[in-house]
This record gives structure tokens, sequence and C-alpha cells, in this order.
């Protein structure tokens, strides 16, 4: 194992401009919304990469996104790329990443209940797709800068399959800072995302325009929020920002679970009914844990402020900063919006169904 320098770790801080750019899972919710940011002005001073990789195993939505990054007049489609393949295959990965320079590595299994009914597959893509990552670039001495782990709330102190997979995948990449020094290996760790593919907004809104009911798994729990544009932010600071083995964690507001029914329902006459936790679940979600806080410090950019955990290998350098003073975890327990903010949280994010219409109408069972 090799241990990196100053002089053979990669700096963070550098530019998009003219890099090749692989999005692993590119077609999710998440990794479109990183695509388009890299090709319009809301990238920081429009740094425009040279080469975007979309590379995903979803042929139709290849197709789809192929057809509506055409249509944007800052797209640039000859400079976009997609290729069909899997994160779980070795050779299909390793080959996506031969001319790359930036890796941003959405690919995911996040649903929490499908890893409680076959967390092997939540290793196979959480785990070993990021090895197979670590591993091409080790194994064929791949000139790739930096590599960002998009991670989420549920690998801090996990309790589900999913949540364990994630878990294992930051201290992969992490690691990786000392398998092969000449990359930077940092992690984004994610709360729920609004209005992303499987999240609980599309979800609610989906059952209201069915006519309900609206199922609640629990009336205490809580959650993150934070927008896709929220999460691309997080991503892009650590691309830019983040030490080897640094973990980015963006800081927002959380609400009741009940509120957001609640507000997305409005005055409609929809039944809401709890449902009772899923599988994996928690009735509250931890971004830091109280044994990562003593590691963790504050950082801003771009006005947007970052907590960032420093990695726990003793052989990685550490930023000079000095650690927050957060003292604890930080949990979505802490700081619950009220219902007002809730609901104006949701309006601001235009997700409230404000004209939607329903199939047909049930009960109102008034507050939940």
């Amino acid at each position: 194992m090799t241990t990196p320098t100053n002089s053979t770790q990669r700096a963070a801080g550098a530019s998009f401009a003219g890099k090749r750019i692989l999005v692993t899972g590119g077609t999710g919710s998440i990794g479109q919304a990183l695509v388009r940011r890299l090709f319009t002005t809301g990238n920081s001073n429009f740094e425009r990469p040279a080469k975007v990789l979309v590379f995903s195993r979803d042929e139709e939505k290849q197709q789809q996104m192929r057809a509506e990054f055409a249509a944007m007049p800052l797209a640039a489609p000859a400079c976009m790329e997609f290729r069909l393949g899997d994160i779980r295959d070795p050779a299909s990965v390793a080959q996506s990443l031969r001319d790359i320079d930036i890796v941003f590595n959405a690919a995911a299994m996040k649903q929490v209940p499908t890893g409680e009914y076959f967390p092997y597959e939540a290793v196979r893509t959480n785990v070993t797709g990021a090895e197979n990552i670590v591993r091409a670039i080790q194994e064929h001495a791949l000139p790739v800068e930096s590599v960002v782990g998009i991670s989420t709330d549920k690998a801090c102190k996990p309790v589900s399959a999913m949540g364990m997979s994630k878990a294992l995948q930051e201290r992969i990449f992490i690691q990786a800072n000392l398998r092969h020094p000449q990359t930077r290996f940092v992690c984004v760790r994610c709360g729920n995302v609004l209005n992303s593919r499987g999240s609980v907004v599309p979800f609610f809104r989906q059952q209201i325009r069915a006519g309900g009911p609206v199922t609640v798994t629990s009336r205490d729990m809580t959650r993150f929020l934070f927008s896709i544009d929220d999460a691309v932010n997080a991503i892009l600071a650590a691309a830019k920002n983040a030490l080897p083995g640094e973990t980015y964690v963006p800081r927002g507001p959380s609400a009741k679970v009940t509120d957001l029914a609640k507000a997305l329902i409005g005055s409609r006459p929809i039944e809401t009914k709890i449902s009772g936790i899923r599988p994996g679940e928690k009735l509250h979600e931890i971004l830091l844990g109280e044994e990562e806080a003593p590691r963790t410090l504050e950082r801003t950019h771009h006005g947007s402020a970052y907590y960032v955990i420093r990695p726990m290998l003793p052989e990685l350098p550490v930023a000079a900063e000095p650690p927050s003073i957060l003292g604890k975890e930080y949990s979505s327990v802490d700081a619950v919006m009220t219902f007002a903010e809730t609901e104006h949280f949701l309006r601001a994010h235009d997700l409230l169904l404000e004209s939607v219409g329903v199939q047909h109408a049930g009960p109102h069972l008034g507050k939940i």
C-alpha cells in the first residue's frame, strides 16, 4: 500500500473547463441534474467540459435524455456521449474510465425496502460498483484526477442493507486514496432529495392524483429536505474543494413526513393513513454521527455552508481549519420546520400541487 504525499496527491479546486467527465448512473435524477448543470450557466463561471460521458444500464432513459439534451441550446451534444453498461461489471466500468479526468459516481441501488429483501443486490451495486471504479483506476494506472462518491444520510449509523452498503462505499472511496494516491477520492452525503425518482414527494403526488389514500409510515418520522439543486451544489462543492478522503455534508432543513403529506394534500378530500414503518426505515435520519463530530469542520462554497468530515485514516493529510463546534450528531429531529415553514419550502421549490385533479375522492381525515 502506498501512502499519499503532498507531491503526489491531486489538489482540490480544479476547474471543469476542458475536462472529460464520467457520470455513472447518469440517467437518474441526480445524474441528469448534474449533467445539466455542467452544460449550463448554473455551473459557476460556466466551465464547459470537453466531454461528459453518461453511463447507465437503462437504454430507454438514455434515449429520452439524449433527445431532451439535444433540444437544449447550451447542451452541445457533440461533447456528450452515452454508454450502456453496468457499474457491477468490471469490464464496462474500466472501458468507460479510459479517457476520463473526473468521475461522479451517482449509480446506486437506493430503495431501502428493496435492499432489505435483496441485500446482496445492494452490495453488488453500491459496494462492488465502487470497488470496480477504484480497481480499474489502480490496475490500469488511469490518470483520473478525482472521484466523487455520492452517498446518503442512511450511510450514517446505518440500520438498513442499503445504508450499510453505502457506508461501505464511503469507506472504499476514502481508503482508495491510499491505494492510488494520484487520484483524489472524496464523498458527499446528502439527505432526502425532493422530487427525485423514488423519493417521498413524487410518491405522495402520485397517490394524490389517484385520489388517495396517502400513506404515511409514522406520525413521528422526520426527514432532511434538499432540492436537487442543493444536492448538485454539494456535489460540485466537494469536487472543487474537498481534500483527499473528506466527506461533504450539506446543511439543510428537516420536516415531519406528516407535514409533507398535509401540505401536498392541501384542502383536497383525501384520506391519510398511517401504514407503519417499512423494512429498514428509521424514524429520524442522521447526516453526521457523534463519533464523526470531533473530526468535522465547517466550510463554505458560493455562500452555502457545509460540514466536512475529515478522514479517520491517519495516513491521509487533514485540513488546517479548526474543527466545528457541532459537538453532537446532526439529526433530522433537531430542527424540524413548522407546518407553515414546510408548506412554504415546498411552494418555494414549486412542489405543491396547486391545480392537480383527482380520479376519485375519499374521506378527509382532517389533521394528521
